[in-house]
């Protein structure tokens, strides 16, 4: 099975007091960002909003970036 292209990790961080697990997801097709946390085995993801309550998008260019670190 392919791994899905759709989403990138960009950040990831763990703490190791509470066990929980989170990252930030890149969606390349629209630009939005993700926090995905799992804690035990329970898990969530919800789009990453800015100061003024709005998804915070990456550009293409930003994406594009990215995808060249790895």
């Amino acid at each position: 099975m392919k791994r899905s292209e759709r989403l990138i990790v960009v950040e990831k961080a763990k703490s190791s007091l509470f066990g929980i697990d989170a990252r930030i997801l890149v969606d390349v097709e629209t630009g939005v960002n993700y926090i995905w946390c799992v804690e035990g085995f329970a898990a969530s993801i919800t789009p990453l909003l800015g100061s003024e309550g709005k998804p915070i998008v990456w550009s293409k260019e930003e994406i594009e970036r990215e995808k060249r670190k790895r």
